[in-house]
């Protein structure tokens, strides 16, 4: 199987999701390698953020394909998830904070690339129908 039939067997909204930031990571990449101070931490605190946000679109992906085979509990359900998925964040960000490995601002910024994919989509969905050779 070439690599774009494996990516097509890969759901399209995540997919979409994942080259969105990915994306976003390069454009932040390319601005820190102009005006971060030490490139090094800058570019290892955005793609820990990046790597955030992919794992956190699988996670709400998988859970809402979950949840969705449950009717009554499926709002609570949601909840649970939601902060369980931003508690994780937040504690990987308190370790960063404290220890002061990374930028934590900066891990944000990659981690916000989950809300910019959003903005973005009519772009990335362009570029998977080009890709994938599709027509709508």
């Amino acid at each position: 199987m070439n690599w774009v039939e494996r990516l097509k067997s890969y759901d399209r909204t995540l997919l979409e999701m994942h080259i969105g930031s990915v994306f976003f990571g390069l454009v932040c990449q390319i601005a820190g390698l102009i005006f971060a101070e030490d490139k090094l931490r800058y570019s290892c605190s955005l793609w820990l953020g990046i790597l955030l946000s992919v794992v956190s679109s699988i996670h709400l992906y998988r859970s809402i394909s979950k949840v969705l085979d449950y009717e009554a509990e499926a709002a609570s359900m949601m909840t649970r998830i939601y902060f369980i998925r931003y508690a994780a964040v937040i504690i990987v960000l308190l370790v960063i904070t404290f220890t002061g490995v990374l930028y934590p601002l900066i891990v944000f910024l990659g981690y916000m690339s989950l809300k910019v994919t959003a903005l973005i989509q009519p772009l990335t969905h362009k570029l998977c129908n080009k890709l994938f050779r599709e027509n709508e």
